[in-house]
């Protein structure tokens, strides 16, 4: 892992330049399916229930095609630091292009799944039916969401994480009022959430493709699909495409392990779970300004300026990451009783914080670095290492169920996933491979 150093670096107005805005839009986006539950919860459990499962579909197959964001944003930030905007442009065009294909593809394909995958979700009889017409309906805003991924990384590639806040917040405001007019205003149902919902991803889509066009416009970049550039950004995106199934994977386990143990032990995890995820946004932040940064650093061909922007963003990840652990425990006293009345889930909950604020400045290291690497379009050292922390991941929490550790020993294991990929991370960085320079990595 690099050295880092404690002074004043002239990196760091760049660095929450772009950290701040990407914060915001990163805690904008789950606001659309909180706003849906708010509205649904008042219609009854059932339907609140089909949303939850709904949801869980849906944000796993656009989750998997994250790689749309993060792989147009090392792309195009390679061609900005080589100084040349039509192609920078033209390749974040190709990429929403392929947003545009793959949503096309979900709808075809999902519309025969929605029975089979709300029935491999585990949803009751009764909430089903609910969750099968959410589903149906939010399919058709695939396509919308997909090409905000794509335009949030085309924007970031161009150091611009400002507009993305705006986009989603004005997005989230849309969907917020659609979806009381739908559902409360007209009585439509879960079908008048999921409408309001694909509306407003469908206009910030189109919000996103209106400023690419006009960028390609001033630059003079095509803006016609071209197959070898469709090509181009789908082969970059495979081995994102693995890493994130990696990840989504302990994400699945570690809830169905919790699960298991009992209904106080998964309900304490789910709480606990959110405080992690809440945290993750903002060291994810950092990682998306790394992400911005070095691909721009690498097309400029500057190693010197990579490794010490590297060296400093890792830095930031460790304070940070220091600074979230020691706000856990601070309120960690008082924590627990804001979310259940139930005194075995708070005493687990209270256990669990403890080493949700212990591993935060692993996760900040990791986040950081993982970023930086996504950033060098090194997605394929990343798909295999990920991999190699799920597996050890895997046994470790099959263990802890197995021998009744409970949840100490569950987040033990995503503690040991954690510090593998924190090993295998932080190795790569201090070598050069990862530092491949030039306005396209080869």
């Amino acid at each position: 892992m690099p050295s880092v150093r404690f002074r004043a670096s002239p990196h760091d107005r760049e660095i929450w330049r772009l950290a701040v805005p990407a914060f915001g839009a990163l805690v904008a986006e789950p606001l659309f399916l909180l706003s849906d539950s708010a509205i649904i919860g008042h219609l009854g459990t059932a339907q609140l229930g089909g949303l939850g499962v709904a949801g869980q579909i849906l944000s796993t197959l656009v989750y998997l095609c994250v790689f749309l964001a993060y792989g147009t944003t090392a792309g195009v930030a390679r061609q900005v630091g080589a100084g040349d905007m039509r192609a920078a442009l033209r390749q974040g065009i190709d990429g929403m292009w392929l947003a545009v294909a793959l949503g096309v593809v979900l709808i075809v394909a999902g519309w025969a799944l929605v029975p089979w995958m709300v029935d491999l979700f585990g949803a009751s009889p009764g909430v089903a039916p609910y969750a099968e017409t959410y589903l149906r309906v939010s399919l058709f805003g695939i396509p919308g969401m997909l090409v905000v991924l794509a335009g949030t990384g085309v924007l970031r590639g161009l150091q611009d994480t400002r507009t993305p806040l705006l986009v989603s917040v004005g997005g989230f405001g849309v969907n917020l009022l659609l979806n009381v007019v739908f559902v409360l205003g007209f009585g439509w149902g879960v079908a008048g959430s999921a409408w309001g919902t694909v509306i407003a991803q469908t206009g910030s889509a189109a919000v996103y493709a209106a400023v690419v066009l006009r960028a390609a416009r001033e630059h003079g970049a095509g803006v016609r699909p071209d197959v070898a550039g469709l090509r181009t950004a789908a082969t970059a995106g495979v081995g994102l495409l693995l890493r994130t199934a990696a990840l989504r994977i302990v994400l699945v386990v570690g809830t169905s392990v919790a699960a298991r143990m009992g209904d106080p032990e998964i309900a304490a995890y789910q709480v606990g779970f959110q405080v992690w995820t809440l945290l993750a946004f903002a060291l994810d932040a950092i990682a998306i300004a790394g992400q911005a940064i070095t691909g721009r650093f690498l097309g400029a061909s500057d190693l010197a300026g990579t490794r010490a922007v590297t060296r400093r963003m890792v830095w930031w990840g460790v304070v940070c990451g220091v600074a979230f652990g020691i706000a856990i425990l601070v309120v960690r006293p008082w924590l627990p009783a804001l979310f259940t009345p139930d005194l075995q889930v708070r005493d687990l909950l209270a256990g669990s914080l403890l080493l949700v604020a212990l591993f935060q400045p692993v996760a900040g290291v990791v986040f950081v670095l993982d970023g930086i690497l996504i950033g060098a379009g090194d997605g394929f050292y990343l798909a295999w290492t990920t991999a190699l922390a799920t597996l050890a991941f895997l046994p470790a929490a099959l263990g802890a169920y197995r021998a009744d550790a409970g949840l100490t020993g569950l987040w033990l294991a995503i503690g040991l996933w954690m510090c593998v990929r924190m090993l295998t991370l932080g190795w790569r960085a201090r070598g050069r491979a990862w530092m491949v320079t030039g306005a396209v990595r080869r």
